[in-house]
């Protein structure tokens, strides 16, 4: 999996020689919210109220600290706040039901964040982070401890003072030995963590064998002995939470949430970077391998990340994309062998068996390897239904092939790491008509759909007398239908080809919908004939055209004057098309 980004940077550790102990009045708490929406099976979780105190310990035996925590009530939950304080105190209220003993950090000590995380995570309680400065009126962390019941709080280097009725507070240098002495844990060695591995160094604690994390080039201090300084209670962790998942972004206000998330047991996925969980192909496999029962997103990006619900469901469910993933492009290149199967005349996939065609395809795809930098996936347009010359028992001048016929091609190219494009020339029917005709095999996820103006009908027009076109309520008709199947049976994105050669066949086109992230709309430009003339209307194409586009080029064996390399198509087209089908 990629390493997270976001990082805090020029981590020094900070020493303090003294331990002090302290406590302060709580201060009433102000109810901060966190966001969750409902995703998966939702599940009751308990919520305990705040304990007393740590339990009597008999001479000579340290005081037992209770910690509850539950699984969130909602299958989704989303912290996407950018100020480390609210996040991690809105991490500890997702997962955290009583903790009778609270790691404090403070913001303005970041030297001392990863051995605090360290220190939770072995400890099994939340980790807070006290901010650079208390606003007036409001006290987020006082107000978590109060509701955790905490009784003792383990502030790691400079923090400030957290005084509270009851409370006891020890204030112990970032220091591991120091640590080590106060908790009674045995840290053991672990490699310095580098400037921008912080969030995965702390995703990777294992709260039955604690590490002290520590930045590189940071150099622990010398602290003294302390004989007055009694040991925090111990523990009695609380039961993991192995049925929840968190995802983070793995930014600098996450790292104390992802300490927390791993001493309530919950597991860890660093996302990369993205917001979009079908983004990343380890991201899905992780989700899939081991699903959860419930998901915490963590991170401030996931603030902006519309349909964050589906998504996560969509890379659960596993099904991936030829080559890997859930989302189209960027990273990846099509070579389509265009035509109809056993119909030379209608294309170069025609002119083969299936087998054969595989191959073709797979040969076509390959000198654009060297030329690409990420996945160049060989792809089928089959010609679905056929413009005909004939009205037909249906009178609507197309001929729609059997899915089950053409289902052995698809399911083959499937098997063999081929994408597949249905192509519909509907005559005098509309699109939208005939695609629920061939809803089983897009209800497959490596399956996407292509639709032909050139052979749309309005009534009393026919076939080769008359160029086609479309209204784009058309088309967004079918953008919205083919979103909803997608996003209703949780399939990878999916590719919708607009073919156009001339800007009338796509009549209001400026109006086509792309906001619908379950598919990438593209426009292919599959105009024929001497290159000049193709550029051109390769450039008029790309004028006012809507934004988030993909875009396709055709090559013609026979009408093209003359037909462009593989090589001279990456050099001569440009934009760099995203689908190149052959003809």
């Amino acid at each position: 999996m990629a390493q997270d980004e976001g990082v805090l940077g020029g981590i020094e550790l900070v020493s303090s020689a003294v331990i002090r102990r302290s406590g302060r009045p709580a201060r009433p708490r102000t109810g901060a919210a966190v966001l969750a929406v409902v995703l998966l099976t939702a599940g009751c979780s308990s919520f305990s109220e705040p304990r007393g105190g740590p339990g009597p310990a008999e001479p000579g035996e340290r005081q037992v600290a209770q910690v509850g925590t539950s699984a969130p009530d909602t299958g989704l939950t989303v912290v996407a706040d950018a100020d480390p304080t609210t996040a991690a105190v809105r991490i500890s209220e997702a997962l955290f039901d009583s903790a009778q003993l609270v790691v404090v950090v403070s913001e303005e000590d970041p030297g001392a964040v990863l051995l605090a995380a360290s220190t939770a995570v072995g400890l099994g309680v939340p980790l807070l982070v006290e901010p650079r400065s208390v606003p007036q009126g409001a006290d987020p962390v006082g107000d978590e401890l109060a509701r955790l019941g905490a009784a003792t709080v383990l502030g790691v280097g400079a923090v400030p003072e957290h005084r509270a009725a009851g409370r006891e507070v020890l204030d112990v240098p970032a220091d591991a030995a120091a640590l080590e002495r106060v908790t009674g844990l045995a840290f053991g060695s672990a490699d310095p963590v580098a400037a921008g591995g912080e969030a995965s160094a702390v995703a990777r604690l294992e709260p039955g064998t604690p590490v002290a994390l520590r930045p590189e080039g940071g150099a622990a201090s010398a602290v003294p002995d302390d004989p007055d300084t009694g040991p925090v209670p111990e523990v009695s962790r609380a039961e993991p939470l192995g049925d929840t998942v968190v995802l983070t972004t793995g930014g600098p206000e996450s790292l104390a949430g992802i300490a927390t998330a791993r001493a309530a047991g919950a597991r860890v996925l660093l996302t990369g970077g993205v917001t979009d969980p079908r983004a990343s192909a380890d991201l899905v496999a992780a989700l899939s391998e081991d699903p959860a029962e419930k998901v915490v997103a963590l991170g401030s990006g996931f603030a902006a990340e519309e349909g964050l619900d589906w998504k996560v469901r969509t890379a659960s469910e596993g099904d991936e994309l030829p080559g890997g993933g859930q989302l189209l492009f960027p990273g990846r290149l099509l070579v389509a062998l265009y035509g109809h199967p056993g119909t030379p005349a209608l294309g170069v996939l025609g002119e083969q068996g299936l087998e054969a065609s595989v191959q073709r395809a797979r040969d076509h795809a390959a000198p654009y390897e060297p030329l690409f930098d990420g996945m160049v996936v060989p792809t089928f347009e089959i010609i679905a239904t056929v413009a005909s010359s004939g009205p037909g028992p249906d009178g609507n001048y197309s001929d729609e092939a059997d899915p089950e016929v053409l289902r052995p091609w698809v399911e083959a190219a499937g098997e063999a790491g081929i994408y597949v494009l249905l192509d519909l020339q509907p005559g005098r029917t509309d699109f939208r008509t005939q695609a629920e005709s061939y809803r089983s095999l897009l209800e497959l996820p490596h399956v996407g759909l292509a639709l032909d103006p050139e052979w749309r009908l309005e009534p009393g027009e026919v076939h080769l007398r008359q160029i086609g076109s479309v209204g784009i309520d058309e088309v967004n008709g079918v953008v919205t239908w083919l979103a909803d199947l997608t996003r209703e049976n949780a399939l990878p994105q999916k590719l919708l080809v607009l073919h156009q050669f001339r800007l009338a066949m796509v009549e209001g086109r400026e109006r086509l919908d792309t906001s619908r992230q379950e598919l990438a709309v593209m426009v292919h430009a599959d105009g024929q004939g001497a290159q000049p003339d193709k550029q051109a209307t390769w450039r008029a194409l790309h004028q006012n055209a809507p934004a988030a586009l993909a875009w396709g080029w055709k090559n013609f064996y026979d009408e093209d004057l003359p037909m462009l390399t593989a090589a001279e198509t990456f050099a001569q087209v440009s934009p760099q098309p995203q689908l190149i089908t052959y003809q």
